[in-house]
């Protein structure tokens, strides 16, 4: 009797903890499900992003643009990944750079106003049109606009705003703003009166320039060369130095324009492609596709010799110096017309020396553009000190001439008093 009493409690007990057993794996259970599916759909929510791609893979250059007109949606999931400053720099938008360089953006009818309805039209450049323009607080610029056939043009006017919002020099051409609206793209510069060096040197609607304006241009591009170079951080390499990127003010001193080709020096050893214009293009840089400063360099000694001959690189400059160089008055055979009976030959020479010097075959035997701009500001200078003297000379011949004068005026007036008496 007391053994079925035991096994009855025994059972009852086995019942009750099987019962609980599997009420708590019902419950765990359950729990887990409705945990699995939360966690489910947190990743759905929150770990799927939508990017999107172009149909001819992801141009990540296009920081400015401001759509991807032939674009697919695509979900992914991401997971969390250390940020690149590249990255970042590709998820600004044009407020955000815009803000980043500290040039004011316009509106497109802000500058069809200014422009006149695009009206006034000043050159046609590679990158597009340009245009005169007057803004609301009264200031003259100079509107450049992207044509939309453009090859270069998107990246050229990235570069722009990015490298001119912090490049600030007397002789470099100030950026004031830009445009990118209704699918334009424009840049406002300060308005240059006097237009390109080129046009200086080769229209024949526009007056020649004197071996003073000349000697003091040369100097003007040397110091803004300098600052890309010496004075900029990190050092920037124009890598487009032209005379028809050379403009000039109203007081006809030269500033340096168009960095759409810029580069800074830390991203110089990309393999980018030859940039630049025929007959100002370093050879070492066609040879190699290294463009450095000494390149530059070349292309300024390029432009020293256009200012010295008026020939332009393109009508075979570079044989006419080569010519030159073969007696030690050659220059002189060259040297452009206008300049006959107003200038110093030693002058033209010396400047002829100091260009030869820039377009040395050997990169690393050209000089810095530091040493260019001592030695044109020693021949300005010496050219002063000249000038001076001669004044100085005259000052004297003409002081002795009225002593002279004096001398006789007070003889003359003896004389008569002596007759009067």
């Amino acid at each position: 009797m007391v053994q079925k009493a035991d096994l009855v409690i025994i059972g009852v007990c086995v019942g009750v903890a099987v019962g609980i057993f599997l009420a708590s794996l019902a419950f765990f259970g359950i729990r887990w499900y409705k945990r699995r599916a939360h966690l489910r759909k947190c990743a759905i929510d929150h770990g799927a992003s939508t990017l999107p791609i172009r149909q001819n893979g992801v141009d990540t250059s296009n920081v400015l643009s401001e759509s991807f007109p032939n674009s697919v949606t695509v979900k992914v999931v991401t997971y969390p990944a250390k940020t690149s400053p590249l990255s970042k720099w590709n998820k600004n938008n044009k407020e955000q750079l815009v803000s980043a360089s500290g040039l004011p953006r316009y509106s497109y009818k802000d500058i069809q106003k200014a422009t006149k309805n695009f009206t006034t039209i000043l050159g046609q450049g590679s990158f597009g049109p340009v245009y005169k323009a007057t803004m609301p607080a009264g200031e003259v610029v100079a509107v450049k606009a992207l044509a939309a056939d453009s090859k270069q043009g998107e990246t050229e006017f990235q570069t722009e705003v990015s490298l001119l919002g912090r490049l600030h020099h007397r002789n470099l051409v100030n950026l004031v703003g830009y445009c990118v609206d209704k699918g334009q793209r424009m840049l406002i510069y300060e308005y240059m009166s006097n237009g390109s060096l080129a046009s200086f040197l080769y229209s024949e609607e526009k007056r020649a320039l004197n071996w003073q304006e000349r000697l003091q241009i040369a100097l003007d591009i040397s110091h803004g060369i300098e600052y890309l170079h010496d004075g900029a951080v990190p050092p920037v390499i124009h890598r487009d130095l032209k005379s028809a990127n050379i403009l000039l003010d109203h007081l006809v001193r030269a500033k340096v324009a168009d960095f759409g080709l810029s580069k800074e020096e830390v991203f110089d050893g990309r393999n980018s492609g030859l940039k630049g214009t025929y007959g100002y293009i370093d050879p070492v840089y066609i040879s190699t596709n290294k463009f450095t400063m000494k390149s530059d360099i070349y292309s300024f000694g390029i432009i020293l010799f256009e200012l010295i001959t008026a020939i332009h690189p393109q009508q075979n400059l570079i044989e006419y110096v080569n010519l030159a160089a073969m007696s030690s008055d050659g220059i002189d055979e060259i040297l452009d017309k206008e300049l006959v009976g107003e200038y110093d030959p030693e002058d033209v020479r010396s400047l002829a020396r100091i260009a030869n010097r820039c377009l040395h075959k050997t990169p690393r035997k050209r000089p810095s553009i530091g040493e260019v701009s001592q030695a044109i500001a020693r021949l300005k200078q010496r050219r002063l000190v000249r000038e001076d003297s001669t004044m100085s000379f005259a000052s004297e011949e003409f002081s002795e001439v009225v002593g002279r004068i004096e001398l006789q005026q007070n003889q003359l007036k003896k004389m008569t008093s002596i007759a009067e008496s």
